[in-house]
């Protein structure tokens, strides 16, 4: 099988909105939670998210297309551009790739909900007033969850491989496995893939508050997630979106272009246990962990970084390093482990690409990001494990892991590893 190549990334966080942005607020440490602007939260339970700030996307959209288009589909066009750029693929006009077959080029993107504001706001509209229909005509094409792909494919016209896919929080990682296996067996030579999430609104706050799911720390929203902590009382609904150009080894090279990282291996597993709840002993995220190392040829030593899913719930966040322990075992002392949820907060269906990114630029500049927001230890975890609290740490990083696991039980793991020839 084909090796899989990382030659270009792009970001849009609450903590940046670039990757040169987004790796300095991971350096940093800097939470990116503060007060919803995006609509009026005095009445809900959570009245704080990580939203992205300051973000004009016509910088690298154009403005008509701006406003036809819903605000998580824009982010997936505004980070593949920039990760296009980054690649050295985009064409003069910036509207096609250069340097490739576009029948072997395409795009799997991931979106867990898609375009609910838009959905949302034209309800709304229709609730308002006498009970006749009259709906937006771009409605549907604004708020369908495939949209992401769609647009990033008939911007660059991608004619290859080109879908959406929704498993909740496992999105991405799935997305990313996906495009990965279309180069891997010889479908297609580039694939732009990555996740957007645009859901801070009425109906997701307030789903996500009548499940008690989000943290209400509505007092110091800078350290409403705080993973591992043992007052973590919910998880920080973030915004954004994360772009990866995936290539085979032989086209990235035939074309001298700068590799960043490799796709070293993958695994999807299910844990088959609850709608919401992860398995209590992470039994599904074991096996993926296990699974996508043996993907990789790597043993659990081999592994220095874990980018934990991590989100700061109570339940989660214990399940998942039960899990770490069982497939690492005695090794899993020597691990650098973070959640970096602990800034950008839970990006849902786009965190496993923003988080996968973490883990390449990890592995570029040698550092751990740090899991922020700790103060008070939490007695069911185990004080030897090296959740690296509060600060970024130096050290040297060449194989990195990426789990994400979603509502229904799915789960997604990734391995990423420094390049050699």
């Amino acid at each position: 099988m084909k090796r899989v190549v990382i030659t270009g990334i792009g970001a849009l966080t609450a903590i940046g909105n670039s990757v040169p942005e987004y790796l300095e607020g991971l350096r940093q440490g800097r939470s990116g939670a503060t007060p919803i602007t995006q609509f009026d939260a005095e009445k809900f339970k959570t009245q704080f998210a990580c939203e992205v700030k300051d973000w004009d996307p016509t910088t690298r959209v154009d403005k008509r297309e701006a406003r036809r288009q819903d605000r998580y589909t824009l982010m997936a066009l505004y980070t593949a551009d920039e990760a296009l750029e980054m690649a050295g693929l985009l064409g003069e006009d910036r509207q096609t790739i250069a340097s490739v077959d576009p029948d072997r080029a395409g795009c799997i993107w991931a979106s867990g909900i898609g375009g609910l504001q838009s959905l949302e706001e034209q309800i709304e509209i229709f609730d308002a007033g006498d009970g006749t229909p009259r709906y937006n005509p771009f409605m549907i094409p604004r708020m369908i969850a495939n949209m992401g792909a769609g647009h990033i494919s008939m911007r660059y016209n991608l004619r290859g491989p080109s879908y959406a896919t929704v498993s909740a929080c496992a999105s991405g990682g799935h997305a990313l496995a996906a495009a990965a296996d279309d180069i891997r067996l010889g479908r297609a030579d580039v694939m732009v893939t990555g996740g957007s999430e645009a859901v801070i609104s009425k109906v997701a706050i307030g789903g996500f508050n009548s499940m008690k799911a989000l943290s209400t720390r509505n007092d110091d929203p800078a350290s409403a997630s705080r993973p591992y902590d043992a007052d973590r009382d919910g998880f920080v609904l973030g915004e954004g979106a994360g772009a990866l150009v995936l290539e085979s080894l032989e086209h990235a090279q035939a074309r001298g272009a700068t590799i960043l990282a490799e796709i070293g291996g993958y695994a999807a597993s299910s844990d088959a246990y609850h709608i919401s709840a992860p398995h209590p002993e992470g039994t599904g995220a074991k096996m993926a962990m296990l699974n996508a190392m043996k993907d990789a040829g790597l043993s659990p030593e081999q592994v220095d970084y874990i980018n934990t899913h991590g989100t700061s719930t109570p339940l989660g966040d214990t399940a998942e390093l039960k899990a770490i322990q069982l497939a690492f075992g005695e090794s899993v002392y020597d691990l650098n482990i973070s959640s970096t949820k602990s800034m950008t907060g839970h990006l849902l269906g786009a965190a496993a690409a923003i988080e996968s990114i973490a883990c390449v630029l990890a592995i570029q500049h040698d550092f751990i990001p740090p899991t922020i927001n700790h103060f008070t230890d939490d007695p069911a975890i185990d004080p030897k494990l090296n959740l690296t609290f509060n600060e970024a740490v130096e050290r040297p990083v060449s194989v990195a892991l990426s789990n994400t696991f979603g509502f229904g039980g799915h789960n997604s793991a990734t391995i990423f590893k420094r390049f050699a020839e």
